[in-house]
């Protein structure tokens, strides 16, 4: 009977090396399908896991070795712990970038609004209204959603066409129909009219039809690739775009963060250009009529991308979309970040925060005010989008910082429904291998094109607003640093801040130059006013319409 025992004593070690080769096997599956691993770095990790596995094969062999086989177990729970917890791990970052990456569709809301006093309270309690709709504005989005309430209904709809925004509203205010079908984005548009600032609280939203489409730039049969470079690096060139607090990450809405990101991973550069929301620039979709560049993201990201792409005369075929709202959470996630202010200043936007010229650790909510604050500054957005690009500069030296492993789970967590883009898995994937591979810090250089205040119609409003001309003279220096950056040259912080030569944004001399609404320039305007005889004041008062 002994004998039989020592026959079979060998049974329990080959079990536990089985589960622990078994276990292994499976990681390394995992760690392959990521493509984020480096091959070197891959046999370093299987010929490790081979190894280990060996020596707890060696200490549990034999049973009658007690106190090496109990070693050998220990070592072997040990083990599958690290290789259950590693592989979960592993997943939940598959899953996490896998959420984010390759988005193809985008949702445009076409909302139904009543007056606030109207008894409707769904959309199908509007069976039988008079539709007020835009006539040619963001038409084939209405045309769909017109199409769909026909389908609900089981009756066409009765609509009557208005030319411009602000008839539309009178429309519906005048009862010369009983509800209005509008694309959702265009509601904050309202918020920058003279006499329409109040009109969301005169509406009420009673449902929403989504039409979805697909994400497409003007070359569509362009395929999405970036630039090789000489050394088999990679330069990508991003649209990051953040989009209001409110809303899905792939609704359509008002950008209030136009960057754009020109990335050489063969030089470990990143140049971030800011481009201010209220630049006086045509459109993609507009037949060369000018329009404020926040307004292209109520037609689409991709018309956000090919107007963009026409300004700088460059090709951006990948965007980064970032919910700000959501950004708070990764924030938080890494633990805080570090930016770098230009100015002392008390934010306005929301009051009881200050921020100290130069270093600042902000939290979550404290980096929203600080990339979200225009009011305070003489410069108004153009230092917001300095600000924001700050941000995301003290986002990225976090990130690539040993500090992230101490919140790796949070972070991972955090990222659902805070960023969003049609970069593929497998170029992020290949982005990180390339970091693990490389190592090194990342320079991260930021420039914000300039322009001078001036009152125009846009495009999609039906009255003059506060529009920034562009001054082309800073265009022309954003190209030429995003082409260094690209051709592998290096751009510094310093030549980014050079003062333009020719820059007409910068002429105080000029008598048409339009302070921002609502900035501390505005003020200031408005303050030096003077009062003439006749009770009249002098132009120049500046219109303190709140802009979001």
């Amino acid at each position: 009977m002994s004998r039989r025992r020592r026959r079979n004593d060998w049974i329990p070690g080959a079990v536990i090396t089985i589960i622990v080769i078994m276990l292994s096997v499976v990681f390394m599956g995992l760690l392959a399908m990521t493509k984020m691993i480096p091959t070197i770095y891959m046999l370093i990790i299987g010929i490790v896991l081979a190894v280990i596995a060996a020596i707890i094969w060696l200490l549990v062999w034999h049973t009658r070795y007690t106190g090496r086989f109990i070693g050998g177990t220990v070592l072997a729970v040990i083990m599958i712990a690290i290789l259950a917890f590693g592989g979960f791990y592993i997943n939940k970052t598959r899953s996490a970038i896998s959420n984010i990456s390759g988005e193809t569709t985008e949702v445009t809301q076409m909302a139904v609004y009543v007056k606030s006093d109207d008894a409707a309270d769904s959309v199908e309690a509007t069976a039988g209204y008079t539709y007020g709709i835009l006539s040619s504005l963001d038409r084939e989005n209405t045309d769909g959603a017109v199409a769909h309430l026909n389908s609900e209904f089981g009756t066409e709809v009765q609509t009557k066409e208005y030319a411009g925004l602000t008839e539309l509203a009178d429309g519906i205010l005048n009862g010369e129909v009983n509800a209005m079908l509008l694309n959702s984005g265009y509601l904050s548009v309202y918020e920058d009219m003279d006499g329409y600032t109040d009109f969301s609280t005169k509406i009420k939203e009673v449902g929403t039809v989504d039409v979805e489409s697909t994400i497409q730039s003007a070359e569509e049969s362009t395929p999405i690739e970036p630039i090789t470079t000489a050394n088999g690096g990679k330069v990508y060139t991003i649209y990051l775009s953040g989009i209001d607090t409110r809303g899905e990450m792939t609704a359509k809405s008002r950008s209030d963060v136009n960057i754009i990101a020109t990335v050489n991973t063969d030089t470990h550069e990143i140049l971030l250009v800011s481009t201010p929301r209220d630049y006086f620039v045509p459109l993609s979709i507009s037949g060369g009529a000018p329009d404020k560049l926040t307004h292209a993201g109520i037609y689409g990201i991709d018309v956000c991308m090919d107007t963009l792409g026409m300004l700088y005369d460059i090709d951006i075929n990948y965007y980064f979309r970032i919910n700000f709202g959501g950004f708070v959470k990764v924030i938080d996630a890494l633990g805080g970040i570090t930016v770098n202010s230009d100015y002392d200043f008390d934010s306005k936007n929301i009051l009881g925060y200050h921020f100290n010229k130069g270093e600042n650790y902000v939290n979550g909510e404290q980096a929203l005010i600080f990339a979200r604050e225009r009011y305070a500054f003489q410069e108004g957005d153009r230092q917001r989008g300095k600000n924001q690009m700050e941000v995301i500069r003290g986002v990225v030296k976090k990130a690539l910082s040993p500090e992230i492993l101490t919140s790796y789970s949070s972070i991972l967590s955090s990222l659902d429904g805070c960023f969003g883009t049609n970069i593929t898995y497998e170029e992020i994937a290949q982005i990180l291998q390339q970091q693990l591979t490389n190592g090194g810090d990342w320079t991260i250089v930021s420039y914000s094109v300039n322009g001078t205040g001036a009152t125009e119609k846009p495009y999609s409003m039906s009255q003059k607003a506060y529009v920034m001309v562009p001054d082309y003279n800073t265009v022309d220096k954003a190209k030429s640093l995003m082409e260094k950056v690209r051709n592998g040259e290096v751009v510094t912080q310093e030549e980014a801040d050079a003062p333009v030569s020719g820059s007409t944004s910068t002429d105080s001399t000029s008598t048409e130059t339009v302070t921002e609404p609502g900035t501390v320039a505005s003020e200031t305007q408005a303050a030096t006013d003077t009062t003439a005889a006749d009770g009249t004041t002098t132009e120049g008062t500046a219109d303190t319409t709140t802009q979001q």
